[in-house]
């Protein structure tokens, strides 16, 4: 069974804590980019997140969301994945993104997601 608690560092030095885990599946913790990101300002921001209950599934889904701390915008990223436990009995998450800026009009649409 994989447990989504604990510490979690990605291939490109991203790590993300859940320190509470509830029974109802829903988590909380933190979130800090790893050396890709170019800003300096974005420094361990709060995640919130949940996932399936992992009584019934082993390798449960889940998604979590963070809420970036920048002066001159609004952005916000949500993650979506799934807890894997690998042959060596490893976990392993497999997990995709979308990032959103907010935009002044729907002109600007275009560009706010990546």
């Amino acid at each position: 069974q994989c447990l989504l608690s604990g510490s979690w560092r990605s291939d490109i030095g991203c790590r993300m804590v859940v320190s509470t885990l509830g029974k109802d599946g829903r988590f909380s913790g933190s979130y800090l980019p790893g050396p890709a990101t170019d800003d300096s300002e974005i420094l361990t921001v709060p995640l919130e997140g949940s996932q399936q209950d992992a009584g019934l599934v082993p390798q449960p889904i889940f998604s979590f969301t963070v809420h970036w701390r920048l002066q001159e915008t609004a952005q916000t990223t949500v993650f979506l994945g799934q807890c894997y436990v690998g042959t060596n009995g490893e976990e392993i998450l497999h997990v995709l993104w979308l990032w959103r800026e907010a935009t002044n009009s729907p002109a600007e649409d275009w560009k706010a997601s990546r």
